[in-house]
C-alpha cells in the first residue's frame, strides 16, 4: 500500500513539474510549432500534381442560412492547367486558400445568377487574384445579362481600396491595370428556341450555359464543363428543369442544389413560434424555386449522370448524423453514388478513365 501511495505521489510530482516546464517554455514551443506549420502550409499548391483531367473542388456548399461549417455557394473547376470559379458566395476566397488552390491561377469566374449569396464573396476573390498574380488585366467574369451591372458595382465599391493597394505595396505587385474584374455577359436564346449556349472554348475545354428555372429569378443558368471526354454539370439554383436534364445527359458528375422540405418545416415552425414572421415566410417561399434531394436524384437518373453531389444545402445540416434525414428517399430515385457535399471536398476525373476519386483538402 505504501509503495503504491509513493508511486502515485511521484507521478503527481512529475506531472506538476512537466506542467511547470511547459508553462516556462510555452512561448518557445509555440514559436517553433507555429514556424513548422507555416513552413508546411504556406504557398502550398495542391493543384500541382493533379492528373490531366477535369476536377471539381467544393469551396462553398452552403446557402444564405448561417452555417459555421459551410461557405456560400462556390465551386472551383480545374480543366488541365486552367482554373475557374463558379459562383463566389461569402467565404469563397478563404476556403479556396484553405484548400491550397492559389487564386493567382484563377482565369475566370462563371456566375449562375445574381442572388446575393452567390456573389457576396466576389470582392475578396478579385482582390486576392490581383495581388497574388500581379495581374495585368482584370478578372474575367462571365454571366447572363446583368453581370455587367454587378461587376461595375463591385469595381466601384473597391475602387478606393484598389488605390491604397496600388500605392502600397506598389504597382510592381498590384498593377493598376489588373485591378477588379471585367464582365462578359451572354444572352441565352429566346424561350422555346434553345436552352443551352456554348460560351467558352479553349484548349479542349468547352463550357455551356444552361437555362434553369429559378423563378421569379431570371435569368438563371447552370453550366456544363466538357474536357477530353470527361464532363461535369453544375446546376446553380433551380427547381426541377427539363433543360437541365437534357444538358446533363451522360455527365460523369452532377453537382446539384438541394433543399429538404421536411427539415425546413421545423425551422419555419420555430420561427413562427418566436414571432419572426418575415423570416418564416421566406422559408415557406423558397421551397417553390429549389429542388429536393429526391428531385435532384430524379434529374440525375433521367440524365443518365454517373454521380450526384448535393450542394447549396438547405436548411443547415449540423453534422453527417443528419445526412440520412436530409437525403430522404433520394437513394430510391437514383442508384448511383450520392454525396452530400461538404466544403473542402475534391472530385478528380482524370482523362482516359471513368474513375472519379474523392478526397478532402481540409
Amino acid at each position: 500500500m505504501w509503495k503504491r501511495t509513493k508511486w502515485i505521489a511521484v507521478c503527481i510530482a512529475f506531472l506538476v513539474l512537466a506542467g511547470a516546464a511547459i508553462k516556462v517554455f510555452q512561448s518557445d514551443l509555440g514559436l517553433r510549432t507555429y514556424k513548422e506549420a507555416v513552413d508546411r502550409r504556406a504557398g502550398k499548391d495542391r493543384s500541382v500534381g493533379l492528373p490531366d483531367g477535369l476536377h471539381v473542388a467544393l469551396c462553398g456548399t452552403g446557402s444564405p442560412l448561417p452555417d459555421p461549417s459551410r461557405a456560400g455557394p462556390c465551386n472551383v473547376v480545374i480543366a488541365g492547367s486552367h482554373m475557374f470559379l463558379i459562383d463566389a458566395g461569402e467565404g469563397s476566397a478563404r476556403n479556396i486558400a484553405l484548400m491550397g488552390l492559389p487564386l493567382a491561377r484563377l482565369e475566370g469566374v462563371f456566375l449562375t445568377h445574381f442572388h446575393s449569396d452567390h456573389i457576396d464573396g466576389m470582392g475578396p476573390v478579385m482582390l486576392m487574384r490581383w495581388t497574388g498574380a500581379s495581374a495585368q488585366l482584370p478578372l474575367p467574369v462571365h454571366g447572363p445579362t446583368g453581370v455587367e451591372r454587378v461587376i461595375a458595382g463591385f469595381n466601384q465599391a473597391y475602387a478606393i481600396d484598389y488605390g491604397y493597394r496600388t500605392g502600397q505595396p506598389g504597382p510592381s505587385i498590384t498593377p493598376p491595370s489588373g485591378a477588379g474584374a471585367i464582365a462578359f455577359p451572354f444572352a441565352l436564346p429566346p424561350a422555346g428556341k434553345g436552352d443551352a449556349l456554348v460560351i467558352y472554348e479553349k484548349d479542349g475545354l468547352k463550357v455551356t450555359a444552361i437555362r434553369v428555372d429559378h423563378g421569379p429569378v431570371s435569368p438563371a443558368v447552370g453550366y456544363r464543363f466538357d474536357y477530353k471526354g470527361r464532363s461535369v454539370v453544375i446546376s446553380g439554383d433551380t427547381s426541377q428543369s427539363p433543360s437541365l436534364v437534357a444538358a446533363a445527359k451522360g455527365a460523369d458528375l452532377l453537382v446539384h442544389e438541394a433543399l429538404q422540405p421536411k427539415l425546413l418545416k421545423y425551422l419555419t415552425t420555430a420561427l413562427d413560434a418566436k414571432g419572426l414572421k418575415n423570416t418564416a415566410q421566406i422559408t415557406r417561399d423558397i421551397v417553390n424555386y429549389h429542388t429536393t434531394p429526391e428531385q435532384a436524384a430524379d434529374t440525375a437518373r433521367e440524365a443518365g449522370a454517373r454521380n450526384l453531389v448535393l450542394s447549396h444545402i438547405v436548411p443547415v445540416v449540423p453534422s453527417s448524423f443528419f445526412y440520412p434525414a436530409f437525403l430522404g428517399d433520394a437513394h430510391a430515385h437514383f442508384n448511383g453514388p450520392i454525396t452530400v457535399g461538404e466544403d473542402g471536398m475534391l472530385f478528380m476525373l482524370p482523362t482516359g478513365s471513368s474513375v472519379i476519386e474523392k478526397r478532402k483538402l481540409f
